[in-house]
């Protein structure tokens, strides 16, 4: 008896989760990490896109920053690149972070999805399958969200050139833009299976070429989703996957210069055919 009442407790308290769980609603009123506290805003007009809120920090260490948010203007006529970027984590195996940065000549802006943390938050990939994070869309200056990566972090990053047309290239950007504003009107929570960065990327490419990227595993272990990009053809270089896993780290480069004004130019520099 006493073992049937435990577990119809044990029940009713699970039940109890689930349904605070599924009854959460995602929220773009809390008090938000310093970091992640403003949304970008693009405004599109014709061949002109105005970001507003890009983020461009000047980072002391990972949480000792001054806080910089910029209006940007860029040229879509310009823009002739862009670049996919795998940052992995020190024995977490299979787990990566991973965004796309676009060129405009010689001036970048990357754009990351990321979960919007709360003040004095940390992730959790259990607690991203139980609406605990919502999800925004980073917009920065390489020199924030790249060098916080490799310079302060000191996490393993790659910046692969990804091979596609311009059309393509703007497309993608579009898209990513919209959905960027969509997210200040209606929030969504991040979901560590099906709405994450990566998840999110492969959305944009599919969106503009339908079923260019396949259900894969290494989607949702993103620490190898290079390997599926090198064996979609989508990364431009013509080196086997290891030689091109080797060429295209970045992150000893980016420490050894620091995050200087050249900081985009310098960490290219060095890679194949650049």
């Amino acid at each position: 008896m006493i073992k049937r009442i435990a577990a119809a407790i044990g029940l009713i308290a699970l039940s109890a989760a689930a349904i605070l769980v599924v009854t959460r609603r995602p929220s773009s009123d809390r008090d938000w990490s310093p970091d992640q506290k403003v949304m970008p805003e693009a405004i599109v007009r014709g061949d002109r896109v105005t970001i507003r809120n890009v983020r461009n920090f000047e980072y002391r260490s990972v949480s000792d920053y001054v806080p910089r948010f910029e209006a940007r203007t860029y040229d879509l006529r310009k823009l002739d690149s862009i670049w996919f970027v795998v940052e992995r984590f020190p024995g977490k195996e299979g787990i990566a972070h991973t965004f796309l940065t676009y060129g405009f000549g010689q001036d970048y802006v990357a754009i990351s999805v990321e979960i919007r943390k709360e003040r004095g938050e940390t992730y959790s990939p259990i607690r991203g399958l139980l609406r605990e994070y919502e999800l925004m869309y980073v917009i920065a200056d390489e020199r924030d969200v790249i060098g916080l990566r490799t310079n302060m972090r000191r996490d393993e990053v790659r910046l692969y050139p990804i091979r596609t047309s311009r059309e393509r290239m703007r497309q993608v950007f579009l898209d990513m833009l919209a959905r960027a504003n969509k997210l200040r009107r209606e929030p969504e929570f991040y979901n560590t299976l099906t709405n994450t960065c990566t998840t999110n990327i492969v959305r944009h490419v599919n969106t503009i070429s339908p079923k260019r990227v396949p259900f894969s595993f290494r989607v949702l272990l993103p620490a190898d989703s290079d390997s599926l990009a090198y064996d979609l053809g989508l990364i431009d270089t013509t080196l086997p996957l290891e030689a091109a896993r080797r060429a295209y780290r970045i992150d000893e480069t980016a420490r050894r210069g620091g995050i200087t004004p050249d900081f985009s130019r310098r960490i290219r520099a060095v890679l194949p055919g650049r």
